[in-house]
């Protein structure tokens, strides 16, 4: 696979981290050098000191496509030390003339080889956006199943069908999880460097996203351009899901308390409502007592009210719908 482009400083920069995924990795490579455009790009691959044969791999690709593929080995993985080291190194790594920045972890990967020309294009013709994301599919790794993502298959049908893009603002941000990493292309800014002089203290993807966000509108482009894969080993799907909703509330709430922006709320309760669904499965009463506790203490009454709005509310749904198939099954 040759892969040609003009000479000259890149136009983007693809940010990619790679840990222990030896074997997901070429095709996540692949999907870079199959990039069809009409201007340079770059990769900025950095191996956060995996213990598989990651590197091994990523050196391969730097060594056929070098004008492609920046590798970064480390010798300490960097992920784990929690204070902004792989985001400084990954910063500085990027050429200076760069103009967009995509993003696509190493156990992922693209599918379509205009990924970057088409969003590139949306940016530059809708210089009031900020940022761009793409419909895509997920992989169930242990099940070796393709399937679509519910929010994406359901937004673009019906009054929705005969649209290129879903227009993203804070009015619409927490009503689902409209951009996943792997498909997003942003305008270079120092986001980073502006969130921590506001004092943020998580720089996670909801987080991130929502600060990009208060410089202008994202858009959801209708086209599948790459795969989400969910396996054990990933950051998320590997960790026990309580505690990955707990994450999402502690974000949505900073978002909260740091904008003053009550729209996270919304965030806080849907994630509120799973724990207290995953600790009913396991019979931890206990601890949802505690949970709900948490919540009444740090979010406004009003805000508390609702949860347990949503939590009647759902669990007439929930009974109506389980009589509602007893009588067509009877």
């Amino acid at each position: 696979m040759e892969k040609r482009i003009s000479q000259g400083d890149p136009l983007v920069t693809i940010r990619c981290t790679v840990y222990n995924h030896e074997p997901f990795l070429r095709q996540c490579l692949d999907g870079f050098v199959m990039q069809e455009t009409t201007f340079p790009f770059e990769a900025i691959v950095h191996d956060d000191a995996s213990t598989d044969g990651s590197a091994a791999i990523i050196r391969e690709y730097a060594e056929r496509y070098p004008d492609i593929i920046k590798p970064i080995y480390e010798s300490e993985n960097q992920y784990s030390k929690h204070d902004g080291s792989l985001a400084r190194i990954m910063d500085a790594a990027m050429h200076p003339a760069s103009k967009y920045v995509a993003v696509c972890e190493g156990d992922d990967y693209w599918t379509d080889s205009y990924k970057l020309q088409k969003e590139v294009d949306f940016l530059e013709s809708h210089p009031d956006f900020v940022l761009c994301c793409s419909n895509h599919q997920c992989y169930q790794q242990e099940s070796k199943l393709m399937v679509k993502e519910a929010v994406y298959d359901w937004v673009f049908k019906g009054e929705l069908a005969d649209k290129d893009f879903i227009e993203i603002t804070h009015d619409n941000y927490f009503d689902h999880w409209w951009i996943r990493t792997l498909t997003v292309m942003y305008r270079r800014y120092a986001y980073t460097d502006e969130m921590k002089k506001k004092g943020y203290d998580v720089f996670r993807d909801d987080v991130y996203y929502y600060n990009v966000l208060n410089h202008g509108k994202g858009a959801l482009l209708k086209d599948v351009m790459g795969v989400y894969r969910r396996h054990a080993g990933g950051l998320w799907a590997g960790n026990d899901p309580i505690n990955n909703y707990r994450i999402a509330v502690a974000n949505a709430f900073e978002i909260y308390q740091i904008e003053g922006d009550c729209r996270a709320f919304i965030k806080t309760r849907q994630f509120t409502i799973k724990i207290l669904k995953e600790l009913g499965k396991r019979s931890e009463t206990k601890t949802a007592i505690k949970e709900l506790k948490s919540y009444y203490s740090k979010f406004p009454l009003s805000e508390f009210c609702r949860l347990i709005s949503d939590l009647v509310i759902g669990s007439v749904r929930s009974w109506l719908s389980a009589i509602y198939h007893r009588i067509l099954k009877s």
